[in-house]
């Protein structure tokens, strides 16, 4: 029976999901948008949404520019390199993304649907952050 267990095994082991976590998220910040199943979709979504309301509450705190803001400031960036293990991402969620949706207060990424994959027939969507 599978009660109270929620979340996606995707049939792999969890090393293999936090790998396959971060390598999306990595690749959703990189270009902006990226092709991928429904299921992983859906998968690497909440966290990629957590990740830049938290990229936008270090910058909102850098911006105080006390003490306590430049470390919360500080916390938020070494949450996100732990997250994502690549500076250069790190830098542009820091940099680009997370300013751009500094007024919206949620929903930074949509899903749209684009129909079956040729090879087996998995349903295949489009991820990708909004424009404002």
């Amino acid at each position: 029976m599978k009660h109270q267990k929620s979340g996606f095994k995707l049939g792999r082991t969890p090393d293999h999901r936090r790998a396959l976590r971060r390598i999306l998220m990595n690749q959703l910040i990189e270009h902006e948008r990226i092709r991928t199943t429904v299921t992983k979709a859906k998968f690497v979504r909440g966290d990629f949404e957590r990740l830049i309301t938290m990229a936008k509450h270090g910058l909102q705190a850098n911006a105080e520019e006390t003490p306590a803001g430049t470390a919360r400031w500080v916390h938020a960036h070494r949450l996100a390199k732990a997250k994502l293990n690549h500076p250069a991402m790190v830098r542009k969620l820091f940099e680009t993304i997370a300013p751009r949706y500094e007024k919206r207060p949620g929903g930074y990424t949509r899903i749209l649907k684009l129909g079956p994959r040729k090879g087996d027939a998995a349903e295949m969507v489009l991820l990708e952050l909004v424009e404002e």
